[in-house]
């Protein structure tokens, strides 16, 4: 870096989007990030700006303490942040064109991110804010494939932390909708398997980040 960012940059910095990294600002304040490689222009339309690696830990002091080998908490939603959703919504409302735009846009921003953080540049396989952040990204995952969440009108997907470190728990009481999910993982680069628990019978999936 050539210098250190500004305070209008780091506040920029600071706002971006907690899951995709994504930024807003002005042009030439965009243009100031990616010159000290704090964050990317996405080469697809609509071309946004997303974090890079170097720009995301600079929001790490502001963050929440160290929570490893802890579970993961559900992501708080505030107005107007983007969050994927794992199917404990109450009452979800956008759900028409402009939600598709988000996920979409959300998900090409997690591929460039593997593209710049992956030491051999694979977009087939999850990074390491994925697996630093698993119920978000396989939610995000799910989504992306056009999986439905669960609502309280509706059966859906529900995502959840495990006890094990690197993986996440995939409910949905249909099973051709655990195998839609399962695939969904799959081709997202996550390794899927499906068990049963021991007290109530349920199916459920087993998924974690594939590194190889």
């Amino acid at each position: 870096m050539a210098r250190p960012p500004t305070a209008v940059q780091r506040r920029i910095i600071q706002a971006a989007d907690p899951v995709t990294g994504r930024v807003q600002g002005t042009e030439a304040q965009l243009a100031g990030l990616v010159r000290l490689r704090l964050a990317f222009r996405h080469p697809r339309p609509p071309h946004d700006h997303f974090l890079t690696p170097a720009g995301h830990r600079l929001r790490e002091p502001a963050e929440a303490p160290d929570r490893t080998e802890q579970p993961e908490p559900a992501p708080e939603r505030a107005p107007g942040v983007f969050a994927a959703r794992v199917g404990d919504e109450e009452a979800p409302k956008d759900s028409g064109p402009t939600r598709v735009h988000e996920v979409r846009s959300a998900w090409q921003g997690l591929i460039e991110m593997r593209r710049i953080t992956n030491p051999d540049g694979a977009t087939d396989r999850p990074c390491a804010w994925e697996r630093a952040h698993l119920v978000q990204a396989a939610a995000l995952a799910l989504e992306a494939a056009s999986c439905p969440p669960a609502t309280p009108d509706g059966e859906g997907y529900r995502v959840s932390s495990t006890p094990q470190p690197d993986a996440v728990a995939v409910r949905h009481p249909d099973p051709d909708g655990r195998r839609a999910c399962a695939a969904a993982l799959e081709q997202a680069g996550w390794q899927v398997g499906e068990y049963t628990e021991p007290r109530t019978g349920a199916r459920y999936l087993l998924a974690s980040p594939r590194r190889v």
